[in-house]
């Protein structure tokens, strides 16, 4: 077993397939194949189920891939500490962000830090918030934006922002200033299925509002465009909406509903020189 078929079964875990894989590692797709195979035989195991749609991991796959992240993590652990022993800060960071955040709050805290370590390659991920917590868990990022609490998790906090009520443009809430939660009952509801959801529900119910949950989705862009087809009213985060949004209006809530999001690792002191760099960035870039 070597590392090079390490990489390989991670990347084609990720990718879904072998082509894409072939190209994340640089490599043709029969050597990929060939790699998987052979890793396959060693093993005793099949760790790939193909079939017309694509590939997935099987039982054995699910816990090889597990270990490998691992494996490789401390194996790319050593060259990074001794990198950073002696004052350089090289290899890769990779990491999780909401789509809300990205744009918003990501990007400029990335150039910041890609300028200051130009050697560190950066990969993104972008998902809902249990998506992150997920890569966290299972290796795949090594540091996220998550909604806080995050129990479980060493966060930093990176930015509080108000939640906003989004109403089709024709309702008659959208003549108001503000929004009352309980303004909202008897509506629609299009709830999401992403981190602010504990949030919109504990608010609800702390105010005593029922609210008639028509629809879920998972993101703030799905959300939107089923308020602007008419088929509820919503509550999303203020960070992030694009401008102009066809047949939505969003006003304030009152009283006021704020989102906290951090930066979060599963532990600061097992985290790589990457990911102290990066959260040091972030200490630097909101002093």
């Amino acid at each position: 077993m070597t590392l090079a078929q390490l990489r390989v079964l991670i990347a084609v875990a990720e990718q879904g397939g072998f082509t894409a894989a072939a190209e994340l590692v640089g490599m043709s797709q029969p050597a990929v194949s060939r790699a998987v195979a052979s890793l396959e035989r060693e093993l005793g195991a099949a760790l790939f189920v193909r079939h017309r749609d694509g590939i997935a991991l099987t039982e054995a796959g699910r816990r090889a891939l597990a270990r490998a992240r691992e494996a490789l993590r401390h194996f790319d652990l050593i060259r990074a500490d001794v990198a950073a022993a002696s004052g350089r800060i090289t290899g890769e960071l990779r990491l999780a962000s909401l789509p809300s955040a990205t744009g918003t709050l990501v990007a400029r805290l990335l150039r910041a830090f890609t300028d200051r370590y130009p050697q560190v390659r950066v990969r993104l991920f972008e998902g809902v918030d249990d998506d992150v917590r997920d890569w966290l868990r299972r290796g795949a990022a090594e540091v996220g934006v998550v909604t806080l609490p995050a129990p479980g998790l060493h966060t930093v906090h990176l930015s509080t922002h108000d939640m906003v009520s989004a109403l089709p443009a024709g309702d008659p809430l959208a003549a108001r200033p503000a929004v009352r939660l309980s303004d909202l009952a008897g509506r629609p509801f299009i709830l999401t299925t992403a981190g602010c959801r504990p949030l919109i529900t504990g608010a609800a119910m702390a105010a005593g509002v029922a609210l008639d949950i028509a629809f879920e989705a998972s993101g703030p862009a799905a959300i939107l465009e089923m308020v602007g087809a008419g088929l509820g009213v919503s509550i999303v985060p203020a960070l992030g909406l694009p401008a102009g949004l066809p047949g939505v209006v969003t006003r304030p809530l009152e009283p006021g509903m704020t989102r906290s999001l951090a930066l979060a690792v599963p532990s600061l002191e097992d985290c790589a020189p990457t990911v102290r760099a990066f959260l040091d960035e972030l200490a630097a870039f909101t002093s």
